[in-house]
Parts: structure tokens; C-alpha cells; sequence
């Protein structure tokens, strides 16, 4: 719970918990047990009074769109849905972008709609996502531990993984379509090495979770053009013949893909953990 530290003027009243105002300056929404109850557009709401939840979303596409969902979306499930982020940013310690109230609530609306009517969708990307965004992960779990008790219903682990990114997009203020974009990437090149090597990689192991990890930053610096040094380009190409080539199509991947040069300094370094999994399939 919070205090409001000045008076507000009603904007407008969505039911009768929930509320937009104008105080100091910015449009706010106000959650409150009964703060909407009767009120009308001009209306007053005294300094002093308790809230659950008050925030202000400063993009007026973003507000439009939020608006949008408080009509179109059970008040009690809205509210539970805004706790569930505030524990997430709590959690953090940071400030997320405005738009995941808008983007995870139109998702969690959606996706109990769906499991109640026992459709699911399958998540192709989850251990790819587990394994690169970890503490986002385990604040899905717990979103999604919630979900359970609060709705009465069964969360496949598929879905934790498309909250997980949708926490991940908050933090890093950027689009959850590039989010998605690099993960299928990665997924795409996880699949070319086990291909070429004829072998299923433990998705479990060290060695995954590092490849994952290094794909990731190597994307990072490759869009942005940072270059890291391999002094040991020459013995990697000539002692890990077959991991080289691969990684050398992994490199076309990136370029495809990212429409970015890949430099063979960075070749060099994929080379290196393809041959991790070569190495780990012979000693079998």
C-alpha cells in the first residue's frame, strides 16, 4: 500500500477499483479496493488516500493501449496481474519499461483464456530461454506458481518460458520482437550443429549453457561491431578441422540473419565450443 501525497482530479473511472487521474501535471492510474465506487469525470480524490498501486505510463500509444485492456479484461485479474509486476520489478530492483503492462497482461489474459479451454502452445525455444535468461526465468516461475493457485488452473513449463521473455524485454526496455528474433537464431544454430555432428547436445550441460551464453554476446557485438581477439585462429582451423567448417556456416548464419559481417577471430571462438560437443559425443 501506498499514500497519494496530493489531491487528484478524476480523468476517468473504470470500474470500482481502478481509476485514471490527473495529479501533478501526468495522467496516473490508481488501484484501490473501492476508489472508483460512484465516481465521475472531475471528481476529487483526496491527498492522503491509500492506494494499492499507483504509476503513470507516459507514452500515449502505450496509455491508449492500456486503457484498451482495463475494458476489455476481468478488474480482479487486472489487479493480480499488476501485483505480479510489481513483485517482479521489486524483485529486480529496477524500474521496467512501461509497455509490460500492457504486453504480459494481454499475454496472461490470453493464456488462461486458452488453458482453460485446454489449447496450448509450444514453446520451441524454452531451454534455449532457461539457459540465457535465468533470473527471468525464475520470476516466470514464480508469476507462474500464482497463476495456479490464484486461477485454478494447470501452467504447462512452456509458458514460463514466454513470460521469461517478456520480463526480459522490460528490463532491457528494447522489443520483444528482437528478443524473440535472436533466440530463434540461436535455436537455429543449435539445431545446424547437432545436424552436422549427428548428435543430440544435452541441453542440461555445462557446455550448453556456455555455447548459449556466448552465442548470445556474440550477437550483442556483432550488431554493434565489437570485435574479440583469437590468437589462436590458426591452430584452431587446422586441429579442429570439422568444428571449424561448422562453425564457419554457424558464422554465415550470423551474417544471413543479423546482415552483419561475422570476423574469424569470432569464428574462431564458436569453433572452440563446437568442438566441446564433438569431443564430448567421442568420449561416449
Amino acid at each position: 500500500m501506498s499514500i497519494i501525497i496530493d489531491s487528484a482530479i478524476v480523468i476517468k473511472s473504470y470500474n470500482n477499483n481502478i481509476v485514471s487521474v490527473k495529479m501533478n501535471g501526468a495522467e496516473r492510474i490508481l488501484f484501490a479496493k473501492g476508489i472508483g465506487f460512484g465516481k465521475k469525470t472531475g471528481d476529487q480524490i483526496e491527498k492522503d488516500t491509500e492506494v494499492e498501486k499507483v504509476f503513470v505510463i507516459e507514452n500515449e500509444n502505450n496509455l491508449r493501449n492500456f486503457k484498451q485492456i482495463i475494458k476489455n479484461i476481468d478488474e480482479e485479474f487486472l489487479i493480480l496481474c499488476e501485483k505480479m509486476i510489481s513483485y517482479i520489478a521489486d524483485e529486480l530492483k529496477e524500474n521496467l519499461d512501461e509497455r509490460i503492462h500492457i504486453a504480459l497482461v494481454d499475454h496472461l489474459n490470453f493464456a488462461v483464456k486458452r488453458l482453460s479451454n485446454n489449447e496450448e502452445i509450444e514453446n520451441p525455444f524454452l531451454m534455449e530461454i532457461k539457459a540465457l535468461y535465468q533470473t527471468e526465468y525464475n520470476l516466470a516461475e514464480k508469476v507462474v506458481e500464482i497463476l495456479q493457485n490464484q486461477k485454478n488452473i494447470t501452467v504447462p513449463v512452456g509458458e514460463i518460458g514466454f513470460i521469461a521473455l517478456h520480463i526480459h524485454s522490460a528490463r532491457r526496455s528494447g522489443k520483444l520482437s528482437n528478443t524473440l528474433k535472436n533466440t530463434a537464431i540461436i535455436n537455429l544454430i543449435v539445431e545446424y550443429v547437432e545436424k552436422q555432428l549427428k548428435v543430440q547436445i544435452d541441453k542440461t550441460s555445462l557446455d550448453y549453457a556456455r555455447f548459449l551464453t556466448h552465442l548470445k554476446f556474440a550477437i550483442k557485438r556483432i550488431l554493434v561491431g565489437i570485435s574479440i581477439k583469437n590468437d589462436f585462429i590458426a591452430e584452431i582451423k587446422s586441429k579442429y578441422k570439422l568444428s571449424y567448417n561448422i562453425a564457419n556456416d554457424v558464422s554465415k548464419i550470423l551474417t544471413e540473419r543479423l546482415e552483419k559481417e561475422v570476423t574469424a577471430d569470432e569464428t574462431a571462438y564458436l569453433a572452440m565450443h563446437i568442438e566441446r560437443f564433438r569431443a564430448a559425443t567421442i568420449d561416449k
